[in-house]
């Protein structure tokens, strides 16, 4: 059998007689000038290995970029230098308001419609307490009263007629929030050196809180602050209009109550900075200790666990004590502004008198501030003011959260992979570089088409090992090449054709069938989507789904049925080198069969995470890792010559016996049937002293019938 390519790096073959460690004896020094290492961007479109949200029926009249041009995005700004909180909510509503020009026109509109009644109503009062009741006409009181309240009924009709247009801009700005901030997350989560974990809780209350808190409060500074400057004209205008002498008394206090809210704003906006950090923080840490409640349990670390939660609990509280303190001082403000020009007319309306008011035009004056001038500033301060710290918060922390990462360059002089060949050379990688190795100088040859099995302890670095294989993680030291071609020589577009990495955890989205086992193929013949489906053993499946054209509910499915769905889909992708990260542990043994052996059939490498012994078995090669060497060789070679491996095979038939109740032994096959030429030359007892060494190693990662984590029973329909 071939051991690789003929430009492929030498590695020593397995030895008749045994294993070779896929450890070299004296590794070279590590190269001090190392060869940069991009690693490539993660196509969702291309790679299994990606939350890919699945095909958008719907795009939209703004299509998003491509990670290759990943320009900033129009609402929320992708910015090489983040913007102040102000900024980035004062160019929300720019973009939002460009990009809806005649809903904002018609907002304007009918805003300065509902307006226009303040600036009547109160020289409605002056003349029907001066003209009407003041001379005890009242027929012509009670016209000036129904010209006060028409003017009410307008302006409220006027208000009615600004929420469509309001609605025609704030809800496409909701979705393009959502779609940018997705976008931006997945980008920058598959981007290299991004981290893998721990944002679920802060993507999610970005993606329902924060979004509808910019939606509200857009939508209330559109409505409310321009409504407020043209009221305030409005009762300025008004009031200098039946006395003069009474505009002071209503603007000077109006503008010492803005230049307060002004000051006061800046510390308003970083105490609600930290509550919605406080926010985020509680949200992870509760998420994280409700997922990690069994762990917490058995290791006897509730108190820990307890004082974090309740230390996320109190900063939380303590940062809304003290938003609230600030809400208390808006209050205040409120009464500078509103209450304080009616005190000032009160006290001063019998030297307003004196001076040619008459009693109508103070009481209108009265009127233009109780009907028009409080409810304005109340509004601006406690509503429009809240709001706007709100959403200047929100809006800075969105733009964040949509920034694109810089898109990886191709590496100089690309290659592509002629096959899907494999060869590690003198491999080493370590999770930073005061961590002990979690691969060291390993060595192997891969042919095309050839089946390898990666075994070991759980722990030992059979996932990063996969990663490593399939380009998303870059060794130390060594080189790593498929088909001939140097993994950090290969473009991202080409290293996504070549192959597929199916996680543990594989993503099934809402959509068809057809949708979900072709997104890596998506123009495959009907033909050839059935002889998966027949290889796959997947016809009861398809037929409780309604076909290839039926809607998959992801939530409706078990962990069997959504790994053969994704199994279906790699086996159908063009990929000729596929990774299977223990993604047939949710099956049963018989599907599990029907998995490998349809697998075997599909031209092209594999290379499987084995938790079962028939995997390993049945496998061209088997890896094995202990997290200090690594041994490449058969299972035969390595169950003879590598005690390690024995405990491992030992540890896997732990309890299972055949239907008939013969027990297999630690080859796989049955202890009570007579073996030939068998590869296992020890001892009979042999067996008995691996199975008594069991204690010293532990099994693979959801391997062993004793362990915790062992397959789930779900069967493959």
């Amino acid at each position: 059998m071939a051991r690789g390519t003929a430009n492929a790096p030498h590695s020593d073959p397995p030895t008749a007689n045994g294993p070779t460690p896929a450890t070299h004896p004296d590794p070279p020094p590590p190269n001090p000038d190392p060869p940069p290492n991009p690693a490539p961007d993660l196509n969702p479109a291309t790679d299994l290995d990606s939350d890919h949200p699945g095909p958008d029926p719907d795009p939209g009249p703004d299509p998003l970029p491509g990670p290759a041009s990943a320009p900033a995005p129009a609402s929320v700004p992708a910015l090489d230098r983040p913007l102040t909180a102000n900024a980035a909510a004062l160019r929300l509503i720019r973009d939002s308001l460009s990009r809806s020009r005649p809903a904002a026109f018609r907002l304007a509109w009918w805003t300065l419609v509902s307006a226009l009644p303040a600036l009547v109503c109160g020289k409605a009062l002056a003349l029907a307490v001066d003209e009407g009741f003041l001379t005890h006409h009242t027929p012509t009181a009670a016209l000036y009263l129904c010209v006060f309240a028409l003017c009410a009924l307008c302006g409220a009709w006027a208000s009615r007629q600004t929420y469509p247009p309001l609605a025609d801009i704030v809800e496409p700005m909701r979705d393009r929030l959502h779609r940018e901030v997705v976008q931006g997350t997945l980008r920058r989560a598959v981007a290299p050196g991004a981290p893998r974990e721990g944002a679920d809780a802060v993507v999610v209350a970005r993606l329902t809180r924060q979004v509808e808190v910019v939606r509200d409060t857009v939508a209330g500074q559109l409505m409310l602050v321009w409504q407020f400057v043209l009221t305030a004209a409005a009762v300025v205008i008004g009031t200098a209009v039946i006395a003069p002498a009474a505009v002071p008394l209503v603007a000077v206090p109006l503008l010492l109550s803005l230049t307060v809210f002004g000051v006061l704003a800046p510390a308003t906006v970083r105490r609600q900075h930290t509550a919605f950090e406080a926010e985020e923080t509680l949200a992870h840490r509760s998420a994280a200790t409700l997922a990690s409640l069994r762990d917490i349990i058995a290791t006897g670390t509730r108190d820990k666990a307890e004082r974090e939660v309740l230390e996320a609990v109190r900063a939380h509280l303590l940062a809304s004590r003290e938003l609230a303190a600030l809400a208390a001082v808006r209050r205040l403000i409120v009464g500078l502004g509103a209450h304080s020009p009616l005190l000032l007319v009160v006290v001063a309306a019998p030297a307003l008198i004196d001076h040619g008011m008459t009693a109508g035009e103070v009481i209108g004056v009265l009127g233009y501030v109780l009907s028009t001038l409080e409810p304005a500033v109340r509004l601006l301060v406690q509503g429009v003011g809240a709001s706007w710290i709100r959403l200047s918060v929100a809006a800075h922390r969105l733009a964040a959260a949509a920034r694109h990462p810089v898109p990886p360059k191709d590496p100089p002089h690309p290659r592509a992979p002629a096959d899907a060949s494999l060869v590690l050379s003198d491999v080493i990688f370590a999770y930073g570089p005061a961590a002990a190795p979690i691969l060291e100088n390993v060595h192997l040859t891969l042919a095309h088409g050839e089946h390898l099995a990666v075994v070991g302890p759980s722990g030992v670095g059979k996932s990063t090992t996969a990663d490593l294989l399939a380009g998303i993680l870059h060794p130390d030291h060594g080189q790593i090449t498929l088909g001939g071609a140097p993994l950090d020589r290969i473009t991202a577009a080409d290293l996504n054709r070549a192959r597929v990495l199916l996680p543990q955890h594989p993503y099934v989205f809402a959509g068809t069938l057809r949708e979900n086992l072709c997104q890596l193929a998506p123009h495959t013949p009907d033909h050839v989507i059935s002889h998966t489906i027949d290889e796959l053993g997947m016809n009861d499946l398809v037929r409780r789904l309604g076909g290839l054209d039926g809607q998959v509910d992801p939530a409706a499915l078990s962990s069997g049925q959504r790994q053969l769905l994704a199994l279906a889909r790699a086996h159908l992708s063009p990929a000729g080198f596929v990774i299977l990260d223990e993604a047939t542990r949710h099956l049963d043994a018989e599907a599990e069969q029907r998995v490998e052996e349809a697998f075997r059939r599909r031209p092209g490498t594999v290379i499987t995470l084995a938790h079962r012994i028939s995997l390993a078995r049945h496998a061209d090669k088997v890896l094995l890792l202990d997290g200090q060497r690594a041994w490449a060789a058969t299972h035969d070679s390595l169950l003879a010559e590598v005690p390690l491996y024995g405990d491992l095979v030992g540890h896997w038939n732990t309890g299972a016996a055949h239907p008939d109740g013969h027990r297999p032994d630690a080859t796989g096959h049955d202890e009570n049937a007579p073996r030939a030429n068998s590869s296992d030359n020890r001892p009979a007892d042999d067996t008995a002293q691996r199975d008594a060494g069991q204690g010293r190693v532990s099994g693979p990662d959801a391997a062993s019938d004793h362990s915790s984590s062992r397959p789930s029973a779900d069967r493959a329909p």
